[in-house]
């Protein structure tokens, strides 16, 4: 039995021990200040508050990985922070595309900071051209590779899976298992409906044309650790008669929520940590926690607004982190990817990704 309140470990279950420790994953979307609210100058004062979640992770012997978009990229706050974190090989940096503000600037609608256009909604050529700005600035500016990657917004399609394996990115962790976006305006009229409720929770090698299935694309999806929650009569009653408005919808996932996130937020510590006992049970090859930067710093959310909220996110970080010390590998995404491949294998060959373009060079202008 779980209670919140005081420090557990999550006790071994009966079966064989496995032969190794599952991994356990921490992604950051390393991104601007509130995004939530669509800011049209955007800023990136959460930088600052990075020492702080790295030192509490190093803590506990994890190894994050800081998924990175355009404007922390030109952020000098963050550079110098990343760059301290590949000296001391203390996580890893990969690369978070938020379309709308990533170079090219190629406008959808006639306020693309109003909709936030998926990257997956612009033309196959813009897309390619934005996913190779971007890595090859992350790639020049920090002086490591970059092959793990998460999509802005969590919008995913094949095209998007091909155009990474031409960059030579080796990982993606976009997908929510029993998660649809359709509820998420994009363009007005476009193709903003993802449905992941299908996805299997374990990591997989794509299928070349339907990436929510396991195939033999050479792009291992990791997706974020999401449990299923609230089922039933009453639930089903309550999200069809309330869910089609979106604060009826709110209302509903609060009180008997659809699925469980590894993912901090002021009312969750207990479900966090009955998710690494659940996952432990089951044998999961590993957990991946996610949060955004932005989440570390007062008012950089709606989810955090003051400093007492964030203090309460610290507190919930520190019981989670200590629950499973010892039960869990720190990893980084390309690091589990390595131990997938020597456990399992690559998939069946498609052809060598295309890393050999001479890169592109983009000046990093103010978001």
């Amino acid at each position: 039995m779980i209670t919140c309140g005081g420090a557990f470990r999550i006790s071994a279950t009966a079966a064989e021990p496995p032969t190794q420790k599952p991994a356990w994953l921490v992604t950051v979307d390393t991104e601007g200040d509130d995004l939530w609210s669509a800011p049209r100058h955007i800023q990136t004062d959460n930088a600052r508050h990075l020492p702080r979640f790295q030192f509490l992770c190093e803590k506990y012997r994890l190894r994050p990985t800081y998924l990175v978009s355009w404007e922390m990229a030109c952020c000098p706050v963050f550079r110098e922070f990343a760059h301290d974190l590949l000296a001391r090989d203390a996580g890893e940096i990969g690369m978070h595309l938020h379309a709308w503000n990533s170079p090219p600037i190629v406008p959808l609608t006639e306020d693309d900071y109003r909709w936030r256009p998926y990257l997956i909604e612009y033309p196959r050529d813009v897309m390619r051209e934005k996913i190779n700005v971007l890595t090859d600035t992350l790639r020049e500016t920090f002086s490591t590779p970059i092959v793990s990657h998460r999509a802005g917004r969590w919008a995913f399609d094949r095209t998007y899976a091909h155009l990474l394996v031409e960059q030579g990115y080796l990982v993606d962790c976009s997908m929510t298992p029993g998660v649809s976006w359709g509820h998420e305006p994009g363009t007005p009229g476009g193709v903003g409906d993802v449905d992941y409720r299908a996805v299997p929770r374990e990591a997989f090698w794509m299928d070349e044309d339907d990436v929510r299935r396991r195939g033999r694309l050479p792009l291992l999806e990791v997706p974020v650790t999401i449990e299923p929650g609230s089922r039933g009569w009453l639930p089903k009653a309550a999200r069809r008669l309330l869910g089609r408005a979106s604060w009826g919808n709110r209302a509903v996932e609060r009180v008997m929520p659809s699925v469980h996130w590894f993912r901090p937020n002021r009312h969750n510590r207990c479900a966090m940590l009955q998710i690494l006992q659940t996952e432990r049970r089951r044998s999961a090859d590993y957990v991946e926690l996610m949060l955004h930067s932005s989440e570390l710093m007062p008012g950089g959310s709606p989810y955090f607004p003051d400093c007492n909220a964030v203090e309460r996110l610290y507190d919930t970080l520190e019981a989670v982190f200590s629950a499973g010390a010892g039960d869990f590998r720190g990893m980084t995404l390309a690091e589990y990817h390595a131990r997938f491949v020597r456990a399992r294998g690559e998939p069946a060959s498609l052809g060598s990704p295309a890393t050999g373009r001479e890169p592109r060079h983009a000046e990093c202008m103010e978001a």
